[in-house]
């Protein structure tokens, strides 16, 4: 059954929600960061002051009316000042997140914005980001220094808070939860490819040609068929997508998975939906190499559709972007495996395509997984395939680990990863690696 749209809760139950995906994601402390949402009555709803964000119900959950009265079981928030600041700046924000996110906090003690055409969808996820000067946090001053620098620029949906964190708004509290966690993904990944090397941003042209790339035009087909085996692979699809966003392994901007059905047919997850909001109805049926009707397949959906006919061994595909795979992915530093022997076992050498190339090159992408489960798209993802979807989930796993260890390997000493005869055994031992 179809869970009940964040949308359509009560703003407490949203704010729940997000307070407490934010702190498990570890982007927030215990007593740290504050949401709140305005609603059609011009009632604020937010969170309380120094109560456990790791244990927060719609209960605790304050409500400050238009008069100021204040009502609930706590304080609200001592940076209820600048919320209240940004709700009367622009009627159209709806919700408002801050919170000290460990890269955007990085980037406001170095007195720095993030470059958000490290990838693609963030630039438009995210817009332009403000500066906003310090003050004291709770005082009005804290809340006129925001609002300055959010009339700056009326793209500005999101400031970096000099010396204390980042605070953005929304349409909604799903459309600011999306910014604040795309732009922390951004935070963390320029962060990881400046530990390795050095970032390589996308240009304009670049961005523009990815927005406006058109895979194979997919025709839609009617009256679809949904059998009991077809309903319990989009249960699995969406169960591994929840628990990629749980580990910070996809996030509500990005990521796709599919899984093979009958012959060619698969099922892939919708372009339109947040990741971490996916429900098993809207999943996208594609049969006959045409799309169901009425929904919006992954715009990845001719890369997937490419890698199932090219390769009848390959059952599930996922493609995201995590932290530390996207330092490698935008650094272009090779990402080498030869780690331990899990790690090559799983995932073996591990190419990096250059950008677009699942629209320019995509033949050459597809072609490549007859000899290996894992390539890289620089500065846009990750594309992991497997026999079954827990078994391409877990090589992600594999493959997060492996490139957080490197990354935190880099400043301490030199890589040394297994020998050239150390891997041949390993090839012969576990029967992976053929060449071509």
């Amino acid at each position: 059954m179809k869970q009940l749209d964040i949308k359509l809760m009560h703003p407490a139950e949203q704010i729940a929600i997000i307070i407490g995906r934010i702190y498990h994601g570890g982007m927030t402390t215990t007593t740290g960061g504050n949401v709140s949402i305005m609603d059609d009555n011009g009632d604020m709803w937010i969170t309380p002051a120094g109560i456990d964000k790791g244990n927060l119900t719609p209960a605790d959950i304050m409500c400050v009316k238009p008069d100021g009265t204040i009502i609930g079981p706590h304080r609200p928030s001592s940076e209820y000042p600048f919320h209240r600041a940004i709700y009367k700046m622009n009627p159209k924000a709806h919700s408002v997140i801050h919170a000290h996110p460990p890269g955007l906090v990085t980037f406001s003690i170095i007195h720095k914005v993030p470059d958000t055409s490290i990838l693609p969808q963030a630039r438009a996820v995210c817009g332009p980001v403000g500066f906003a000067k310090y003050a004291t946090p709770g005082s009005e001053q804290l809340g006129k220094n925001i609002v300055d620098e959010f009339k700056k620029n009326p793209e500005y949906k999101a400031v970096i808070m000099e010396n204390h964190g980042v605070v953005l708004y929304g349409e909604d509290i799903a459309d600011a939860y999306q910014r604040f966690e795309t732009l922390e993904l951004c935070a963390r990944t320029i962060l990881n490819a400046k530990t390795l090397g050095e970032p390589k941003y996308l240009t304009d042209e670049q961005i523009l040609k990815h927005d406006k790339a058109v895979n194979t035009p997919f025709q839609h087909f009617m009256n679809v068929d949904y059998p009991s085996d077809e309903r319990a692979i989009r249960s699995e699809i969406c169960r591994i997508v929840r628990r990629a966003c749980t580990q910070g392994l996809m996030c509500s901007s990005y990521g796709t998975a599919s899984v093979r059905w009958r012959g060619n047919d698969f099922l892939i997850t919708p372009s339109n939906v947040q990741r971490w909001d996916i429900e098993p109805n809207d999943i996208v049926q594609v049969k006959d190499g045409m799309v169901e009707a009425g929904k919006m397949a992954s715009r990845s959906v001719a890369m997937h559709f490419e890698i199932y006919r090219r390769n009848p061994n390959i059952n599930s595909i996922i493609l995201t972007q995590s932290p530390s795979l996207m330092g490698f992915a935008t650094s272009g530093v090779k990402f080498d495996v030869r780690t331990i022997p899990e790690s090559w076992i799983f995932l073996q050498d591990i190419p990096i395509f250059p950008f677009a190339s699942q629209y320019d090159d995509l033949d050459k992408v597809a072609e490549e997984f007859k000899v290996r489960p894992m390539i890289m798209l620089a500065n846009d993802s990750v594309v992991v395939t497997g026999n079954q979807l827990i078994n391409s989930f877990d090589k992600l796993e594999v493959a997060d680990f492996s490139a957080r260890s490197l990354i935190m390997a880099a400043p301490a000493g030199k890589l040394n990863p297994i020998t050239d005869k150390e891997i041949e055994d390993l090839r012969v031992a576990f029967h992976v690696g053929e060449k071509k």
